[in-house]
């Protein structure tokens, strides 16, 4: 089993040099990956480079079945994955064909050819765009079930704005003080003025979208959550090529906001606040690991994005 495992692998390079407490849940991957290879049949063939949090490789069942094997390292972002692919079972995403929630194990649909939609550089972004805006329908259309268990964006942006502003008063990096305030309120307040309730994706950017047979592009390595569809859509603006780097970003992204938001029938205004919610955080999450250089760029968008609005 040595090729399962490559010492340059992201989740041993990224994961144990910034969670600690991940060290042990690493030195017992190999016999967690040997457990469920034995225990559900599988073939497995040498591990996808991409996740810096999990140990992901396709399988194949004893029936043939072309799959993916999944072992998570255990965090609150991962526990309700494999709820929120059950509840969409297969529209917009790619479907649980088994589980075990006590190890974070998971056998899921594989994407075949599985390229991601951030690569499909011979199709124009605006056609990108609406490519994952139709995913993105598919996913906020499927009702969210009584009694889930998904955690509550509203519960989760609560907690990142208490966040921003311990980051910002133990910190002082200087970022802009009135546009940190902002973005601090609107996580607060953007989840309490939803017009409806829908499960998100959690990180649905465009490397997160594969292309597959059973549809043009499911969904992958979602971090469901029960709130405001908006909250969605920002990453895949940003994603699928850096509009910042284009000649006149202020009207290329301005542009996307219009196009994203008449695909999915959001309110433009809705969009680029959550857009600048989440780049607020994102800043104070970069100064407060290091990088507050990084996190005075980040803050330079989100003031791009709040202008639009004027």
């Amino acid at each position: 089993m040595t090729d399962l495992f490559p010492p340059d692998l992201p989740v041993f390079t990224g994961l144990g040099r910034r969670e600690p407490r991940a060290r042990q849940w690493l030195d017992a991957l190999p016999a967690l990956v040997g457990k469920y290879r034995d225990a559900w049949s599988l073939r497995l063939g040498r591990p996808f480079r991409g996740g810096s949090v999990s140990w992901v490789a396709p399988a194949e069942t004893a029936d043939g079945t072309h799959a993916v094997f999944k072992l998570s390292w255990p965090h609150p972002e991962a526990a309700a994955e494999a709820e929120g692919l059950r509840i969409w079972d297969g529209h917009g995403a790619i479907r649980v064909l088994r589980e075990e929630p006590a190890d974070y194990a998971l056998l899921l649909e594989r994407c075949v050819p599985g390229d991601e939609l951030a690569e499909a550089g011979h199709l124009p972004a605006e056609d990108r765009l609406r490519y994952g805006a139709e995913v993105l329908r598919d996913l906020w259309g499927v009702p969210v079930p009584d009694g889930h268990r998904l955690p509550l964006l509203a519960e989760v942006t609560a907690g990142w704005a208490d966040l921003v502003e311990e980051r910002r008063d133990r910190l002082r990096p200087g970022y802009d003080p009135g546009l940190v305030a902002h973005g601090a309120a609107l996580l607060r307040e953007l989840p309490a003025t939803a017009a409806r309730t829908a499960v998100v994706h959690g990180d649905f950017n465009p490397g997160n979208v594969l292309a597959a047979e059973r549809r043009p592009w499911l969904a992958i390595d979602a971090k469901p959550m029960a709130g405001d569809p908006a909250y969605d859509v920002y990453p895949l603006l940003e994603q699928i090529d850096d509009p910042y780097a284009h000649p006149a970003p202020a009207q290329v992204v301005a542009r996307r906001f219009a196009l994203l938001a008449g695909e999915l029938g959001e309110d433009a205004a809705r969009l680029r606040a959550w857009a600048v919610a989440r780049r607020v955080e994102t800043a104070l999450w970069l100064a407060d690991h290091g990088d507050t250089a990084g996190g005075a760029a980040v803050m330079g968008e989100a003031r791009l994005i709040a202008d639009l609005g004027d």
